[in-house]
């Protein structure tokens, strides 16, 4: 089953029919309110919006590890996250999609970002952190929509609230960073040690202040842009879920993560890890 987390700007899609409200309780704390089984195109799916159905977590105080584990215990499969950028990159304008392959974590270490800990030690690959598989797939699907989309490139996640000073947005420039954003670490993390496959969709909605040619982006030209974004992204999910190409084939996201890299015996750790662990690995032992 496909999952679909929806960031700033997709905390809801007016074209979900929703089928029921899920259980929010996890083992790691509640997941984000909007949590729910919906309808789309006739095919049934996950959704959770992020930040809540009113927007009221920060990025720093977003629940990854239970959206994430709510997610795969509800028998997701792969993982489409929408999210609203900043462009790093001229050529990135707003209103065009990008789908990032690679990662910069500049975020300030309070975010649960694993689910090993406390007796529990795994390690797991992010050296391809996105499913390449199922980005090409849909890169063929997106052409087809009357938007511009720029598959590849790196994502530089910060902490937030706050947008970057010029001298940090000028230095991320520097790193090769191509989109700017606050939400998609630890997601990405988190879906690779669940056996997620995981596919970024980030909509650009202004450019970062890097470019001081540019008056700086206001709150309401932003908002406006995530209304636009919102129904292009609404329509390549109905490509998706319509179109009869299996966007997994010959993908082994599944096989990754801790099915594979966990260290500790599953007989070393507590009854209770072991059940949350069966449900993360997809394994009866």
């Amino acid at each position: 089953m496909w999952a679909i987390i929806g960031g700033s700007g997709f905390e809801k899609f007016d074209g979900f029919d929703v089928v029921k409200n899920l259980p929010r309780e996890t083992p790691f704390g509640l997941a984000s309110t909007g949590l729910k089984k919906v309808r789309v195109s006739g095919k049934e799916a996950l959704f959770v919006s992020r930040h809540g159905e009113h927007h009221e977590w920060l990025p720093s105080e977003v629940n990854y590890r239970a959206n994430i584990f709510a997610l795969k215990a509800a028998g997701a499969k792969a993982v489409i996250s929408f999210s609203a950028v900043g462009s790093l990159r001229a050529e990135f304008e707003p209103g065009h999609l990008v789908i990032p392959f690679q990662y910069i974590d500049r975020t300030k270490g309070v975010r649960k970002h694993t689910f090993c800990g406390d007796g529990v030690v795994g390690h797991v690959s992010l050296a391809h952190p996105v499913c390449v598989t199922m980005a090409r797939a849909v890169e063929a699907l997106a052409k087809q929509e009357d938007f511009v989309t720029h598959v590849g490139g790196a994502y530089v996640c910060i902490e937030g609230p706050n947008f970057s000073t010029l001298a940090e947005s000028l230095s991320y420039r520097e790193l090769a960073a191509d989109i700017i954003g606050m939400t998609n670490f630890p997601e990405y993390s988190l879906a690779r040690e669940a056996g997620l496959s995981y596919l970024p969709c980030s909509f650009v909605t202004d450019y970062d202040c890097w470019d001081t040619s540019r008056a700086h982006v206001t709150l309401d030209e932003v908002l406006t842009t995530m209304r636009l974004n919102n129904s292009k992204a609404f329509k390549l999910l109905t490509r998706i879920f319509t179109t009869k190409q299996d966007l997994l084939a010959n993908c082994d996201c599944s096989e990754q993560g801790l099915t594979s890299g966990l260290m500790t015996p599953m007989d070393a750790v507590s009854p209770a890890q072991r059940e949350w662990l069966k449900i993360l690995r997809g394994k009866e032992a």
